[in-house]
């Protein structure tokens, strides 16, 4: 405990020397709002302009010592201790945090951003541009800046984050622990990881309201389908303005905007990775992937990896936007009705045909296509866990050995695919658009329409008529009409 009284005597008599705030904060504040109402009210030049101490978990080893001081055990241990969060101003990357354990072996952790960056690097090269949080809302040359962005998944970066974290974490953080002669002597240095990361990608719309109707409707078709257990709309104070308000100023270039509009957040998990969609700003639609663990992408995960890692996760991006797409826009191929009963082949093996009156069929299709956007696919124990999760069955009324023989099925149609000789199944793009026009057909078109065929009456009318709703009207009129020419009998 010696070495981690000292480090922590020595932050607070640096910070006061310097005129550096150290605040001691509770389990539940949000650390980096703290630090982000500090930077609203003051102006800061380069290096550490804020220390927060916070109780975290981390390893402490307990030194057990003879009389004559001679080590005689060591207890690896994992305790709540002081960890010290160090705000630091680069010049070149804009805000960091390193976040440190007060006890050795100085455990840390460095949260870079890398629109900080982007931001730096415009402002240097006189790009102008606007932002509301990390995001770019307005920008003055979308081409440049862009490749300013495109910088940070080449290789090169590699490099650049080295140094940057290299400059601060042994100067202005771990001197506190280990003097630099006491590093020298010691031969103490760090090895980098990558632990957590985001990739974004923005759309930026000309019209913010055409921005907002477009996504809400896809929203609104595929939530359901997909079944998003997380959708918020965060309220703001005023709509969207419809088209754009001039050119940027160059004393706009580092505005910081406040959000005053709605905010509509499309979230899907699957298991250490998080896919999200939402509006940002008045024009700017974003998608996002995260992965909290980068073992659960299996690439490795020191520095080195970081472009392949940063490649996986704009994959992601990219099959999440068309599986939307997709699932948004169905399409029925010619006779697609009539082939699906049919019984098909897969190698040697033949295999029954699809039967879409089957309720088990029609939970199979649904529980594919809510899993169609997972980053890397689906095993057969996921889809068996998703659709008793979706129907409310238990492990003996839905087993994975059905689950297998359902997927089968599907991989006789083509509907879903196992690529490499993987055990993980994937939707296409075409699959995904033929699943879901053959769920809406079948629960929103005809199931809907002969209900209402059968009602004498038109009934109550809905407080709330849309435009679906007076489609569903007209067709049910028409329907009637036709089940008479045709001597139907629809209440029979």
């Amino acid at each position: 405990m010696r070495m981690a009284g000292r480090f922590a005597r020595r932050v607070r008599a640096s910070a006061a020397a310097h005129g550096i705030p150290v605040i001691d904060c509770k389990a539940d504040e949000r650390k980096h709002r703290i630090a982000e109402d500090y930077l609203r009210e003051h102006t800061v030049g380069p290096g550490v302009f804020l220390v927060l101490v916070a109780r975290a978990p981390a390893t402490v080893w307990k030194v057990s010592r003879s009389s004559a001081g001679v080590i005689r055990n060591l207890d690896k241990t994992r305790q709540f201790v002081n960890h010290y969060s160090f705000h630091i101003m680069d010049p070149a990357w804009g805000h960091l945090t390193i976040k440190m354990s007060g006890h050795p072996p100085f455990g840390a952790q460095v949260i870079l951003n890398g629109h900080e960056y982007v931001a730096c690097q415009a402002r240097a090269g006189g790009i102008r541009f606007a932002k509301e949080g990390n995001c770019f809302t307005r920008i003055g040359d979308v081409e440049r800046l862009a490749q300013v962005a495109d910088t940070l998944s080449q290789p090169g970066t590699i490099g650049r984050l080295s140094q940057v974290v290299d400059r601060w974490i042994y100067t202005a953080c771990l001197c506190f622990g280990l003097d630099l002669d006491e590093q020298h002597r010691s031969g103490f240095g760090y090895g980098y990881s990558i632990y957590q990361l985001e990739y974004s990608r923005n759309l930026i719309f000309e019209s913010g309201a055409v921005m907002e109707r477009a996504f809400d409707t896809v929203v609104d078709r595929t939530r359901a389908r997909l079944d998003v257990p997380k959708l918020r709309t965060l309220f703001g104070v005023g709509q969207r303005p419809r088209y754009r308000v001039g050119e940027l100023s160059p004393r706009q270039a580092v505005v910081i905007e406040r959000p005053k509009w709605n905010l509509t957040l499309f979230k899907v998990h699957f298991g250490l990775l998080t896919l999200k969609g939402y509006t940002k700003g008045e024009h700017v639609l974003r998608f996002e992937a995260i992965v909290h663990n980068t073992k659960a992408l299996r690439t490795g995960r020191v520095l080195a990896k970081f472009p392949g890692i940063v490649a996986r996760l704009a994959g992601m991006v990219d099959r999440f936007t068309s599986m939307l797409d997709c699932v948004d826009v169905a399409f029925l191929p010619d006779g697609i009705l009539d082939q699906l009963p049919v019984a098909s082949q897969i190698g040697a093996t033949r295999v029954g045909g699809i039967d879409l009156n089957r309720p088990r069929m029609r939970n199979a299709l649904t529980t594919v296509l809510a899993l169609a956007v997972a980053p890397d696919g689906f095993t057969v124990a996921d889809h068996a866990s998703k659709l008793r999760s979706l129907t409310g069955q238990d492990e003996h009324q839905y087993t994975d050995r059905q689950a297998a023989y359902d997927l089968r099925k599907l991989r006789g149609k083509q509907l879903v695919v196992k690529p490499d000789r993987t055990r993980r199944y994937q939707v296409p793009g075409e699959a995904a658009r033929t699943i879901a026009g053959l769920l809406t057909l079948r629960e929103q078109v005809i199931a809907p329409l002969l209900a209402g065929v059968r009602r004498p009456g038109p009934g109550r009318p809905p407080k709330t008529h849309t435009r679906i709703d007076r489609d569903y009207d007209n067709l049910r009129n028409g329907m009637r009409t036709l089940f008479h020419d045709l001597a139907i009998d629809a209440a029979a």
